[in-house]
This record gives structure tokens, C-alpha cells and sequence, in this order.
């Protein structure tokens, strides 16, 4: 287990983490999130030991041995690789970095290769690859050495839908063998689809901290979805309701005042008929990221 306590970091006069604390099992997924210059890469630095801090960060137990940092993989945000090397080179140095042999992980290459679908042999020269297929490369120099600890920086940055599921069946086979793993991305569906907890961070503070339905929950269900022949205007009638969206033809999504009003939007909506579509939920992930950064911004 991954564990960070009370972790601070000062750049001059800039509070980049104040009071962070939170913990990563083995075998879960954490979500950090939060806008630009939250302080999301500053806490992988902290984590990864570039830079000091005050505060305790511990790996099952203890404080990261040199031994340790060799089980870590780690996938910046920006591309690190050198593009004059060929994918075979590239990965084998990375890996031997981790005090891995290439004897053990050139067999390796292939297979890798091909669960990714990379656009290239293992003798394609770096620089001749596309930005997408660079980042399945850097993917796989972070997973090859199947760490224990798994830190990921924007891991589906340039990658189309297509790819970026490749990446999450990825993480969570890492998953499921037991590795700790930490992320941060923009992409909310994202976090939705893999997380089993996430952490939100705001200019340096913790401002959520949950597993996701929980988080979700703490704002109440004030999102109504329905199937109905009534229009956008007739719903905003409704007492409860304090806008309606249009979806499709049909369909709408009501934002509630008072999510307690539910029930007596149903009974209305239906009087005791079918309708096809009536779900009342929290709000999503995404809706909650604008709440919280927005707050920062007002």
C-alpha cells in the first residue's frame, strides 16, 4: 500500500500541497484529479522522491528503499522518450533502469507490441512513429517490468477511444495482479470508468476524497433523466425543477432544486402509465469537477 500523510510543498511563496493525505492498496485504482496547477504532478515528484517535502510517504510500511523505486512505473505527462533509438532500444534501456536484463525483456517486445497495436516494428526508429503511437511505446516501457506501483500522468493523452481502451484493460489487469496504482486525468470518463477511489485537488488543497460513488453522492440526486411526451417547458413547471435540458427528441434531463421533489415528478409524469425513461441520479463526475474548480474561480 501506497501511503502519503500529511505531505507540504512550498515553491517560494506558492503553497503547491498543504496537508495532503491518502492512501492507495494494493489492488485499487485512485483517480487524482483536479485543474491545471493543483498540484497533481507535484504530489507524483513527492512520491517519486524529485524533490523534498515535509510530511511521511510510505510503501507498504516503510520509506521507499532504493530497491523499491525499481518496482515503480512511472509515465510522465510530457514524452521523455529519444527519438534516434529504435522501440527495441528504447524500451530495453528504460527497463534495464529498472534493474531489468534484457535477455529477459526482449522476448517481451513483440507481444507488447501487438496487444497495443502499435504502427511499427521493433526495429522503427522513435522519431518515425506518430505522437499516438510514441505514447503506446512510453506505455509500454512503464508497464513492461510489471511494477507494483504504477504512476500514470495523463496516461491516455493523444490517444483515440480505440486506444485509450487498450490502455485501461492495461490497467486494470495491472490491477488485478495486485499493483497500487495513481493517475490523474482530465478526462472524468475516464476516472468514472476505472476508478475505485479518487482524491480532488484544488491550488494545493484536498477538497474531495472518496470512492466515486460516495463523492457522487455527497451532492445529492438532483439529475432526473426522463423519457416523456411532455415539453422542455411543461417540465420547467414542475415544482423541484430548476432547468431542463433537452437530450434528444423526447428526452430531457432535469437539474432539481430539491431532489426530494422527486417522487411527485414521477407521480405527475406518469399518472399511473408507463413511461420509458426515469432516472434520478447524483451528479456525474464531470459536473462535480466544474462545481469544485469553479468555487476556486468565484
Amino acid at each position: 500500500m501506497l501511503s502519503i500523510q500529511h505531505i507540504r510543498k512550498s515553491f517560494g511563496d506558492v503553497q503547491a500541497l498543504n496537508d495532503i493525505s491518502f492512501d492507495v492498496p494494493n489492488g485499487q485504482i485512485l483517480g487524482l484529479i483536479g485543474q491545471n496547477g493543483a498540484g497533481k504532478s507535484t504530489t507524483f515528484h513527492s512520491i517519486l522522491n524529485f524533490i523534498t517535502f515535509d510530511g511521511q510517504i510510505t510503501w507498504q510500511g516503510h520509506a521507499f528503499s532504493a530497491e523499491d523505486f525499481n518496482h515503480i512505473g512511472y509515465l510522465p505527462e510530457e514524452r521523455s522518450l529519444m527519438p534516434k533509438l529504435t522501440i527495441e532500444q528504447q524500451i530495453v534501456y528504460l527497463a534495464r533502469l529498472k534493474g531489468q536484463s534484457a535477455k529477459v525483456i526482449r522476448p517481451q517486445i513483440d507481444d507488447w507490441l501487438e496487444r497495443f497495436a502499435v504502427k511499427g516494428t521493433r526495429k522503427s526508429k522513435i522519431s518515425d512513429l506518430s505522437k499516438g503511437n510514441q505514447q503506446k511505446v512510453q506505455l509500454i516501457c512503464t508497464l513492461i517490468h510489471q511494477p507494483d506501483l504504477l504512476i500514470l500522468d495523463e496516461p491516455f493523452s493523444g490517444l483515440d477511444p480505440v486506444n485509450a481502451d487498450l490502455l485501461k484493460r492495461a490497467i486494470l489487469d495491472a490491477k488485478q495482479r495486485g499493483a497500487a496504482i495513481i493517475f490523474s486525468s482530465h478526462n472524468m470518463e475516464n476516472v468514472t470508468e476505472v476508478c475505485d477511489q479518487l482524491v480532488m485537488l484544488r491550488t494545493g488543497n484536498m477538497v474531495l476524497h472518496g470512492t466515486l460513488q460516495d463523492v457522487r453522492n455527497q451532492f445529492g440526486k438532483t439529475e432526473l433523466f426522463v423519457t416523456t411526451d411532455w415539453d422542455a417547458r411543461r417540465l420547467a413547471t414542475l415544482p423541484g425543477v430548476a432547468s431542463v435540458t433537452p437530450r434528444q427528441p423526447g428526452q430531457f434531463r432535469l437539474h432539481l432544486s430539491d431532489p426530494a421533489a422527486g417522487p411527485a415528478i414521477f407521480a405527475s409524469l406518469t399518472q399511473g402509465h408507463y413511461i420509458e425513461e426515469f432516472s434520478q441520479q447524483p451528479p456525474t463526475l464531470d459536473e462535480i469537477f466544474r462545481m469544485k474548480v469553479g468555487e476556486a474561480d468565484a
